[in-house]
């Protein structure tokens, strides 16, 4: 089938905005328009001809609108196969027209739902007839045509013209996936919300929606395709300035806003490269936070993605154009900042100020499978336990937690170096705890050797063996914090005894793979 010629439109949407770039297209063809509600109002207003729905069924609306598309003569119109006869016979017998044509989106749920309206209101937001007539007029695309987002007027306008009122198949078909997708994603929305309120973490069906952010120019590499989904039409990230975001950058700059938001308001710098930091820092004094942040390791940093969390001083923006980051990103950029900062074309600045961190469940994603699981949103749940003879001064009791926040978002295993505020080694990735060790210390003697005395050591999970903490007590560590729970604690602890060196125990593990 290669056209479909449209005699009859039905006509219901919530949004009434864009009515007046279809209607003159309309009437140009001849075609015939049904409409209900506040949608035949606005037609009838626009001075355009149009059917009401419960004059065209014979049959009222009821129930306080919840029935009034939802009739035998409405359905059968578009469901029926144009070229079986006895669908044809069937609908002569009822004296039905065909309705060729769909125009329908659905009630704002997800709008009112970010409202936080009462339970009762929101359930009135929940579509029934506009969906299930999107639904079967996308089944049916070989012979009706579906409209479910008022972005595809103007597409709708230029199919007709070319086709003198008809629509081809491969508009028919296309618009009906669109209406799927958005029927699911609708669907997901729902349901997603009815488990929240039940509390339902791991329902039987997982589904999961998001909208179309943007096409990226590649994926994690340039043979793959990649684009950016949001469950929100609006991130909160604002590009002021530079190319398109990549897959990669995404990816940083996700990671380095998760640090940020453990961090107090406008304190902080972290520096992301691949995903993991290669320098944070806590400092208040937004200078020293970015220099302690890219002493930590200043050549991992290069062409990384750096966050402040906090508004960028023409100061700063004259030590950021030291090097080479590809995203700066920030909770904004005063003028004279953002001025010099533009001066480099190949960088990209994100307001991050708008941006909010949500406690979604995480996803890894496989070829026919996901999993899923709540987010590390705990840092520790339980008191410190100082299972060494030397107990750690304030000082250090700050160090230590400090390092072992940083140490959460560190791809395992993982292990970080800190002194006071700031990360001066991090060991990242590894199959071996022993190995993050070395990398940790390596990192820390290259840089900033002269503060590795006294400095602090977090890991993520437990030492399996002493040989770890070995290694960092011959640097010069003198504090570690670890989960424990080992079979061999004993021999660590005692391995730190000998030492003379402070160890606690949070009972929290943060693997992150």
């Amino acid at each position: 089938m290669k056209s479909a010629k449209i005699e009859r439109a039905i006509i219901s949407v919530s949004d009434k905005s864009n009515l007046k770039l279809i209607l003159p297209t309309l009437k140009k063809f001849n075609i015939e328009i049904i409409s209900s509600g506040g949608s035949y109002k606005k037609i009838k207003s626009l001075n355009y001809n149009c059917i009401e729905v419960s004059n065209y069924t014979e049959f009222s609306e009821m129930l306080d609108g919840r029935v009034k598309t939802l009739h035998p003569k409405i359905h059968a119109g578009i469901l029926n196969i144009r070229k079986n006869k006895k669908h044809k016979k069937d609908l002569a017998k009822k004296n039905i027209s065909n309705i060729d044509l769909v125009i329908v989106d659905l009630y704002p749920f997800e709008k009112q739902l970010r409202k936080k309206i009462k339970f009762n209101e929101l359930i009135e937001y929940i579509d029934i007839g506009g969906s299930t007539l999107i639904r079967a007029a996308a089944k049916n695309f070989n012979d009706v045509t579906v409209i479910s987002n008022i972005t595809d007027y103007s597409h709708l306008a230029k199919e007709l013209r070319a086709n003198k009122g008809a629509t081809s198949i491969n508009f028919r078909k296309f618009m009906s996936a669109k209406a799927f997708s958005l029927t699911a994603y609708y669907d997901s929305i729902v349901s997603n919300w009815l488990n929240n309120q039940l509390n339902i973490k791991f329902p039987e069906k997982k589904t999961i929606h998001g909208k179309l952010i943007e096409n990226l120019r590649y994926g994690e590499n340039p043979h793959q395709q990649g684009s950016l989904y949001g469950t929100t039409d609006n991130l909160g990230l604002k590009k002021l300035h530079g190319k398109n975001l990549s897959y990669n950058n995404y990816n940083d700059i996700y990671s380095a806003l998760a640090i940020l938001s453990s961090f107090k308001k406008n304190e902080g710098t972290a520096i992301i490269k691949h995903a993991n930091p290669c320098g944070v820092s806590a400092e208040k004094n937004q200078i020293k936070s970015f220099k302690d942040s890219l002493i930590c390791d200043p050549i991992s940093a290069f062409g990384g993605v750096v966050a402040i969390n906090s508004v960028i001083s023409k100061k700063l923006s004259f030590e950021l154009n030291k090097v080479f980051f590809e995203v700066i990103i920030a909770k904004g950029f005063k003028k004279d900042a953002l001025r010099i900062l533009k001066k480099r074309k190949n960088i990209r600045l994100i307001d991050f100020n708008k941006f909010y961190l949500a406690n979604n469940m995480h996803y890894l994603f496989f070829e026919n499978s996901f999993l899923a699981q709540d987010p590390n949103n705990i840092f520790l749940n339980k008191k410190l336990r100082i299972v060494t003879k030397r107990k750690p001064s304030v000082n250090q009791l700050n160090s230590l937690r400090f390092a072992f926040k940083i140490c959460k978002f560190v791809k395992s295993n993982a292990i970080v170096l800190a002194n006071n505020r700031s990360i001066i080694g991090i060991g990242s990735g590894q199959p071996s705890r022993l190995d993050s060790c070395k990398i940790a210390c390596n990192k820390a003697l290259q840089f900033m050797p002269e503060k590795i005395t006294n400095s602090v050591a977090a890991s993520d999970a437990f030492f399996p063996f002493a040989d770890g903490i070995q290694e960092l007590i011959k640097v010069g560590v003198k504090a570690i914090i670890q989960p424990g729970g080992s079979i061999n604690d004993k021999r660590v602890i005692d391995a730190a005894n000998k030492a003379g060196i402070v160890m606690a125990f949070t009972g929290t593990r943060h693997f992150k793979h």
